[in-house]
């Protein structure tokens, strides 16, 4: 028999995208909390309400596949997220105590999905206890320590033609084991002398496929943080895709150089555009220095002016609006259809009216096929987003809006909804605007009560209008 052979049925496709994140068992994530991913997903709620919690076993993952070495079953201080204690990560049960295991579901489009189960080690550390594989209607469930009839039980009917290949691998003295790779489970083969073989062929066309399209959605997606660091008078030189291990904002330089070698205007001229639309500068120009290092400049002033061509300075020399928000257009830019992007605050250190506009660059990247997952705390941006739909410059349905909020006893709880076509979303826990306006009230309340009691007649109580 040729153990090579793959399941006749459907296989996955990368171009699906991910489309759905579960969790529980993972800090205020105590029970299972799931958000479906639009091209634009919008986090939203009050610090410490569980936005980054929901997020975070994914960057676990990411940084798990991308590390040089086996780090075991999750890397828990990586560039993308820093645990040094598996305390740190796991939900809160009271007095003290931690929950033991937590879990993390990945669905990509319809009818193929991922859940990993990781449990706290005796001894210290984590590792994975069982994996689920559902593909189109299929379904494997592994744990380690599975006995021989147990790994029967669970192939799905499909596979059954492959019973002859375990008997006869048993024959000559080979069983078959559930092991560990990286932060996934596989079957493999161990000789009497204890082994290991590669992972089971026959199982390449299943849940070794999905592991390996939904691993490469993980190492696919791009994650911009909200510290972003402070901008610099060079950068390294780094490569430049398909994937960016790590957090984007060390490859930014890099890209642009390469858009500027290989005269692709398309991109270029957008980005300045982007740059112009957020009123932060007109240009911007990556300088080789060396065969190790890059150097930034800008343009000097927001409009391109007649003459000024060359009028550039260090991003060092402007305002951190420039460099904070460079890496999110650039992310946007390079991101292909169905490639996920996780930014952390793309609002940060940017004036009212550009954190407004900066929903159309995001609604821009939406309409291209991106996957955008945007955590925010800026009621202008997402009323720009809500704008845009009402003017019909962005589908509703490519929008998601998910809520997270605290119970009594610090339980996030999430909730979703949809934009109509006039850009409403009905009743949300709370809403971002109510803060505007208690504040502009207190601010009122206070004024003219100061008014009445000293007779002052001095300039209009008008709160300005940006």
């Amino acid at each position: 028999m040729n153990q090579r052979a793959g399941p006749e049925k459907p296989q996955p496709h990368r171009e699906e995208g991910v489309t759905r994140i579960s969790v529980s068992g993972f800090k205020s994530i105590s029970q299972e909390q799931s958000i479906e991913i639009r091209p634009l997903t919008i986090l939203a709620g009050a610090n410490s309400s569980g936005k980054t919690s929901m997020m975070q076993p994914l960057l676990l993952l990411k940084q798990t596949l991308e590390e040089s070495y086996d780090p075991g079953a999750l890397l828990l201080y990586g560039p993308n997220v820093k645990f040094t204690s598996v305390d740190q990560l796991l939900s809160r049960m009271g007095r003290g105590k931690t929950s033991d295991t937590f879990q993390v579901g990945i669905s990509t489009g319809l009818d193929t999905a991922l859940a990993l189960y990781f449990r706290r080690q005796s001894g210290g550390g984590v590792d994975i206890q069982q994996a689920t594989f559902l593909d189109h209607g299929f379904e494997i469930r592994l744990r380690l320590g599975m006995t021989r009839e147990e790994i029967l039980s669970v192939i799905p009917p499909f596979l059954r033609r492959f019973h002859g290949t375990f008997s006869e691998m048993e024959e000559r003295n080979l069983e078959w084991v559930v092991v560990r790779n990286r932060c996934f489970l596989a079957l493999a083969l161990r000789s009497e002398g204890g082994q290991l073989g590669p992972p089971f062929a026959p199982f390449d066309g299943f849940d070794a496929s999905l592991r390996a399209v939904i691993g490469a959605h993980i190492r696919w997606f791009i994650h911009l943080p909200g510290l972003r660091g402070n901008p610099e008078r060079t950068y390294p030189v780094t490569a430049v895709g398909p994937t960016f291990p790590g957090t984007f904002e060390k490859y930014v330089a890099s890209v642009i150089a390469q858009w500027q070698a290989k005269k692709d205007r398309d991109k270029l001229e957008q980005l300045s555009k982007d740059l112009e639309k957020l009123s932060l500068t007109w240009k911007v120009t990556a300088r080789p220095i060396n065969d190790t290092q890059v150097e930034l400049q800008v343009g000097r002033l927001v409009r391109p002016t007649k003459g000024r061509a060359r009028d550039l300075v260090s991003i060092a020399d402007v305002g951190l609006g420039v460099s904070q928000t460079l890496p999110v257009l650039v992310a946007l830019q390079i991101a292909e259809p169905e490639q996920l992007v996780y930014l952390e605050h793309p609002e940060l250190h940017l004036h009212p009216r550009a954190q407004f506009a900066m929903a159309q660059i995001l609604a821009n990247a939406a309409d291209r096929g991106v996957r955008v997952v945007v955590e925010t705390h800026s009621d202008l941006l997402l009323l720009g987003l809500r704008a845009l739909v009402a003017e019909g410059k962005l589908a509703s349905e490519k929008v998601k809006l998910h809520w997270f909020k605290r119970d009594s006893i610090g339980n996030t709880k999430v909730s979703s909804a949809d934009l109509d076509v006039v850009g409403a979303f009905g009743e949300w826990p709370e809403d971002f605007a109510e803060v505007a306006l208690e504040a502009e009230s207190r601010y009122l309340d206070a004024a003219e009560a100061r008014v009445k009691k000293n007779g002052y007649a001095g300039k209009s109580l008008a709160t300005p209008r940006h």
